[in-house]
């Protein structure tokens, strides 16, 4: 499969196609024209202007003030990726890096950004041949770009940092030696088209998004199951209910709870209780939130990727190169921030169900176990269910509410966004590990209510579920089975 890079509407699920399918990228001639157009006119525009042009012949920073001489502008490109790659900590995992460096060759493609043909395709030579820069997590300010993993991303196309390669870590120089590629000559304005704009945030932004979305899906589905082992009620999901209060997201998933549960032999059964917990009951509410989260999130980041984030920004049809601030990360901050908080929450109340199951209530034993005493059965999948959530409210603190001021106070208020993205990564992460908790607690106490049967479909989840973990009759390991669920939500569909 081969996608063409151009000025056509990029979307979040066509670059999960992309990436998760080994797609190879191809510049389309629209995009090739762009990226000439605009260098010719970036070219001609400093043979010929006196003028100092921020970046191109002029430092960086608070050293704006500071003119180049013409000898000197590819050296001013190559020091600024260099002295700009001082990222720390974990590195970035090779599918977000791909999506990073996705998202930068269709920010050059645009043709606003002066790179040359020969940078941009090899970018595009990387990528095609899973060749994955070593980039760290920790750096970016999210406000002049992300300078410093985006200097990481691309010191390989000079010879220089790190890369894996066919499963190897090896250094830019080794990995150019291998392929018999040259090193790339940066021209004028070059190192801060690749290095400033957002791709770092929203490549995280991208990947959470395309997990979030399936963990919506999943944490439904797991939440019906485990309201019918909990003999819970199917009236908080009747439509009339929703149509009071017509929150999208809310009568989704009150809609999507009554599908999965219809003809259920236990919700049919008469029930001694009249109403259920918050976490059972106000599903549709709780979960709904999340959704519409989730869809105005998707809509800000759909905005980010399908656009020309570095500056300066060149513009050829008006004749004009600006200096501004489409490198800040502000516009995609706070929704990344607002994503963790509602993905929190979802596991918030998936570890709410989890606590019920085990509760010995509604004539389920005690944690689970057929013979609880010599048996402390799922006692501590709960623990350990809170203890992520608890870590998870603490990375939901938004990362927006900071700045601290850079540069000698030239960028006086950043974004904090990449922080603001690495913690959703985390947070994600988390969700899904309480979501596979609760789907392990959900089965278990399905198998105590036969001979009774649920749906349909909730039976089918059970039978493709108890393939990969087994009922658990006495106590034994459980960790693996843990790890084993999480799989099972990774490589199974929740529809």
């Amino acid at each position: 499969m081969t996608h063409y890079i151009s000025a056509e509407h990029l979307t979040i699920e066509k670059i999960g196609e992309i990436i998760y399918s080994g797609a190879k990228l191809e510049l389309s001639e629209d995009a090739k024209q762009r990226i000439r157009r605009c260098r010719n006119y970036l070219d001609k525009k400093i043979s010929s202007n006196g003028e100092p042009i921020y970046g191109v012949t002029t430092g960086f920073g608070s050293l704006c003030n500071v003119s180049i001489g013409k000898d000197q502008l590819s050296r001013l490109q190559i020091n600024l990726i260099k002295s700009h790659a001082c990222g720390t900590g974990e590195r970035v995992p090779n599918d977000i890096v791909k999506i990073m460096m996705l998202l930068k060759i269709q920010s050059l493609s645009y043709g606003y950004s002066g790179a040359k043909m020969d940078t941009v395709q090899r970018l595009v030579q990387f990528f095609n041949n899973d060749i994955y820069p070593i980039v760290y997590k920790q750096g970016s300010l999210g406000a002049s770009g992300d300078l410093v993993p985006l200097a990481h991303l691309c010191l390989p196309l000079l010879g220089l940092g790190e890369v894996e390669y066919q499963g190897k870590v090896m250094s830019g120089a080794e990995m150019l030696h291998k392929k018999r590629w040259k090193p790339i000559e940066l021209a004028s304005k070059e190192g801060l088209a690749l290095l400033n704009g957002t791709q770092n945030m929203s490549a995280f932004a991208v990947w959470s998004l395309l997990r979030a979305q399936k963990l919506s899906q999943w944490a439904d589905k797991i939440a019906a199951m485990s309201l019918d082992a909990f003999d819970g009620r199917i009236e908080p999901f009747i439509h009339a209910v929703h149509t009071v209060r017509p929150h999208l997201g809310q009568i989704e998933t009150a809609k999507r709870m009554r599908e999965l549960l219809e003809g259920s032999q236990i919700l049919n059964n008469i029930k001694a209780h009249v109403q259920d917990p918050y976490s059972f009951r106000c599903v549709p509410q709780v979960h709904g939130a999340v959704k519409d989260t989730i869809r105005y999130v998707k809509s800000v980041i759909d905005i980010e990727i399908n656009s020309a984030t570095d500056n300066p920004t060149v513009c050829p049809d008006e004749d004009l190169i600006i200096s501004a601030g489409n490198f800040h990360g502000e516009p995609i901050a706070l929704p990344i921030d607002f994503l963790s908080i509602a993905m929190s929450e979802l596991a918030d109340i998936s570890e709410r169900r989890i606590y019920r199951l085990v509760s010995g209530t509604r004539g389920l034993p005690s944690f689970l176990v057929a013979n609880p005493g010599v048996n402390s059965g799922f006692m501590i999948t709960q623990y350990t269910a809170a203890s992520v959530v608890s870590l998870n409210k603490s990375l939901a603190m938004p990362s927006s509410v900071d700045s601290i001021p850079s540069c000698q106070d030239q960028e006086d208020l950043v974004s904090m966004g990449a922080n603001a993205a690495i913690k959703l990564y985390k947070v994600i992460l988390n969700t899904e590990r309480v979501l596979a908790i609760e789907l392990f607690n959900a089965a278990q106490a399905l198998d105590f209510r036969l001979p009774l049967k649920s749906s349909a479909p909730l039976v089918q989840l059970h039978d493709e579920y108890r393939r990969v973990v087994p009922f658990i009759l006495n106590d034994e390991l459980m960790y693996p089975h843990i790890e084993n669920s999480i799989q099972f939500l990774r490589t199974h569909s929740p529809l």
